[in-house]
């Protein structure tokens, strides 16, 4: 059972603010911890680290707790995804507010990303595993601060939620049947007016997680969807019923090219040059 459905058992209220010291914290702050002597020895431990407030939550008791991502986490991004391990709660009296002219600076420091790199699919089904090995290359390059690159693999839930952070553009990379050549690479931009799930549900709707999946969850949750294109690349093989791990020759072939894409799309996003009509089919291998 994963975190969004623990939620649907828990009764327990999810808060916009909470009064510290007579200022105002909500999520997205920073905070300084700082764990009262004689508590567990994990938090004790992370005492004077500075954390950007995930969520805020009230259980059914009434009391309140502080949910926390440590900055200096290597893992953080795990954390923002609601992943156990990289997320820790505290109550309201083990933290301290950041001054307004800190959290500013902090800001300026860490600006926050306004496009989004997905990669979607199951390493276990061939040629799913598409959409993972196209962002493990994007990962290891020098990308834009503006720019967030994820491996969310089959973590549905965990990308809807990061789909409430409203990115100005999502990027969805996955291996997506179109009955062309294997290896073809494309570049999608769906409609994501009322229907447009139902209208574009031929182009990836053969195999679990897949990009009309995900804006159909993230509607479903009221996340702010604005933006969302797919770079796609028809598959030679999903594994059949038993699976079967690694890519076929066509689509492993034109994973750098695929990044070459990718990375073309960010250029022209960040220079405000990209235009629906651009949308179309890329490379295609040679058979």
């Amino acid at each position: 059972m994963n975190e969004w459905e623990w939620q649907l058992l828990e009764d327990k209220n999810l808060l916009d603010h909470v009064t510290i010291a007579g200022t105002d914290i909500k999520p997205g702050d920073r905070v300084r911890l700082k764990p009262r002597k004689g508590g567990d020895i994990m938090d004790l431990a992370l005492g004077g680290q500075i954390a950007v407030i995930e969520a805020l939550e009230q259980d059914y008791e009434g009391k309140q707790h502080v949910c926390v991502v440590l900055d200096d986490d290597p893992g953080r991004d795990l954390g923002l995804l609601r992943q156990p391990g990289h997320r820790f709660f505290f109550d309201p009296d083990e933290v301290e507010p950041i001054p307004q002219s800190d959290r500013r600076a902090a800001q300026q420091a860490k600006p926050k990303p306004r496009i989004l790199v997905a990669g979607i699919g199951n390493i276990f089904l061939g040629d799913d595993g598409f959409g993972v090995e196209v962002v493990k290359r994007l990962a290891a390059r020098e990308l834009s601060s503006e720019v967030r690159v994820a491996d969310f693999g089959i973590r549905g839930f965990d990308l809807v939620y990061a789909l409430q952070d409203g990115y100005e553009t999502t990027i969805l990379v996955d291996a997506c049947p179109q009955g062309q050549l294997p290896g073809t690479i494309f570049v999608l931009e769906p409609d994501l007016s009322d229907g447009a799930t139902q209208q574009h549900s031929n182009v990836v709707d053969t195999h679990g997680m897949n990009p009309v999946n995900v804006i159909r969850m993230a509607r479903a949750m009221n996340a702010p969807l604005n933006r969302v294109l797919v770079v796609g690349c028809e598959p030679e093989s999903l594994g059949g019923e038993e699976g079967r791990m690694g890519l076929s020759r066509p689509v492993e072939s034109v994973l750098d090219e695929a990044v070459r894409i990718v990375e073309s799309l960010l250029a022209r996003i960040l220079n405000n040059t990209w235009q629906k009509s651009d949308g179309q089919f890329g490379k295609q291998q040679e058979q």
